[in-house]
């Protein structure tokens, strides 16, 4: 099966199943995956049902798409995604991206769990993402391309939508919410960075380190779809505090936060135009 025909198979699937058409669509990483608990009718789709999909296996993440209304707008959630390290391949963690611009939604919200890189940040900070580095050292848009889905040399100077990343800032301010901004390095994993390679990241400009994200925004920005990228930092990075880092630490940490980042993505996803 060609890639626009697994597209538009799991589109398919997915348009017989859903209340509506979403306006937007949401990825929730690791511990955030709360937020779909605010929305109101879902609909629960498991990936495993959807034809062409894989399963999810990271932790913290439920492997489902949640679907309905929220703050009065036509959402579909996705309620963990997939990773590179988990053995997925690119296409695989690109397919979700696809199959949401294929359904008519206007714009994607990535969310994500991140260690921080640059000293001035503090855990359970919240960082706008405004650019990207991609150490994972593969790309979604290898291989074959078909034109239909997106030029075979996409353009990554604006992979993440300015109008979206001023009402990001317009309702953090509302909600009196410190709002970092930085660049954030996407590192293939399931290993933690060493601190060497956490004191190179910080030198190549990078604010924030964590293993999902990239693949998808370039995706997004293949196939056009306006992308919204928010990290909550959940440690610091390998050798920043001389502490060890655990995944049981990410999940504490974005639980705990989890309410308030919640807030403001929901807050956001209110006020798009």
């Amino acid at each position: 099966m060609s890639q626009l025909e697994t597209i538009r198979t799991a589109a398919d699937y997915l348009r017989a199943r859903l209340p509506e058409a979403p306006e937007f669509a949401l990825v929730l990483g690791s511990g955030l995956g709360g937020l779909a608990d605010r929305i109101e009718n879902p609909v629960y789709i498991p990936y495993g049902e959807v034809p062409g999909f894989p399963l999810s296996t990271a932790p913290g993440h439920a492997g489902q798409f949640v679907a309905g209304r929220l703050a009065g707008r036509a959402v579909l959630c996705m309620q963990g995604r997939f990773h590179y390290y988990e053995g997925h391949d690119m296409a695989a963690i690109a397919l979700p991206v696809r199959v949401i611009k294929a359904l008519g939604c206007r714009a994607l919200i990535l969310t994500n769990a991140a260690g921080g890189v640059n000293y001035d940040f503090s855990v359970g900070d919240f960082m706008l993402i405004t650019d990207h580095i991609n150490f994972m050292g593969a790309n979604p848009l290898r291989g074959a391309n078909e034109e239909e889905i997106g030029p075979r040399f996409c353009d990554m100077s604006r992979v993440y939508d300015a109008d979206l990343q001023k009402t990001a800032r317009t309702v953090a301010t509302e909600k009196d919410l410190t709002l970092r901004e930085g660049v954030y390095l996407g590192y293939m994993g399931p290993s933690y960075e060493t601190p060497a390679e956490i004191r190179a990241f910080r030198t190549l400009g990078a604010d924030a380190v964590g293993m999902s994200t990239v693949p998808e925004a370039i995706a997004a920005s293949h196939c056009g779809l306006p992308v919204l990228a928010l990290s909550l930092i959940t440690n610091m990075a390998a050798g920043m505090t001389g502490k060890r880092l655990s995944g049981e630490e990410v999940i504490e940490i974005a639980n705990r936060r989890g309410p308030v980042f919640q807030d403001l993505v929901e807050g956001i996803v209110a006020a798009l135009a």
